[in-house]
């Protein structure tokens, strides 16, 4: 049985244990980091000299740190079509948007998380706010130009680059009520909202 360390209410760690449980392995998940603290103990620097989560734990003592990789990794090592495409090219194009999530949307959307989740009203620093909620649009409308195109971000067929936007695109939803229309987003969220792995591990989960 794999281990997964982290808390749930990381968006890391929600990637991993989406992909877990589409994938239908069995799993313990430890919470760590946050309220939780630990992470910057001896015994997990030694899983994760970053002091982040997620750490994946394998039976034979196998260490993987970086949440997209550990999916990447889990994916193939399990042979989990339904995450990983066959098709190189589409392959290509769902680790692109995962690296996507990481350089463009990730940082987008984090200040007004942080500012809107984590940080008392009366010591909100509502530019910075404003600031990233108009940067994370920006982004979702990149995404959307690409959703008119296909039905998930890789191709006609959800796949693991579909694991981090969506993750972000929960916590867009919940954030920034108001918002544009981006029809084909809308239409590619409703489809991921229906996935019974997004429900239990994204969906169902309070931001914190």
């Amino acid at each position: 049985m794999i281990k997964v360390w982290g808390r749930n209410t990381s968006s890391n760690v929600q990637k991993v244990m989406w992909a877990v449980v589409e994938i239908g392995l069995p799993y313990e998940r430890i919470d760590i980091g946050g309220p939780f603290g630990q992470n910057r103990d001896p015994d997990y620097l030694a899983k994760n000299p970053n002091g982040l989560v997620p750490t994946l734990e394998e039976e034979d003592g196998f260490l993987l740190w970086e949440s997209n990789s550990i999916v990447r990794y889990l994916a193939a090592k399990h042979r989990a079509e339904i995450l990983e495409p066959a098709d190189l090219q589409l392959r290509a194009r769902a680790g692109a948007w995962m690296d996507w999530q990481l350089s463009v949307l990730g940082p987008a959307i984090t200040p007004a998380y942080i500012g809107l989740i984590r940080t008392p009203a009366e010591k909100r620093d509502h530019a910075t706010i404003e600031d990233s909620k108009k940067k994370t649009t920006g982004a979702m409308t990149i995404l959307d130009g690409a959703l008119a195109k296909t039905a998930f971000v890789a191709g006609d067929n959800f796949s693991y680059g579909d694991i981090p936007a969506a993750v972000m695109a929960n916590r867009y939803r919940q954030l920034m009520p108001e918002r544009p229309p981006l029809r084909n987003f809308e239409r590619w969220y409703a489809a991921i909202a229906a996935r019974p792995a997004f429900r239990v591990q994204v969906a169902a989960v309070t931001l914190a």
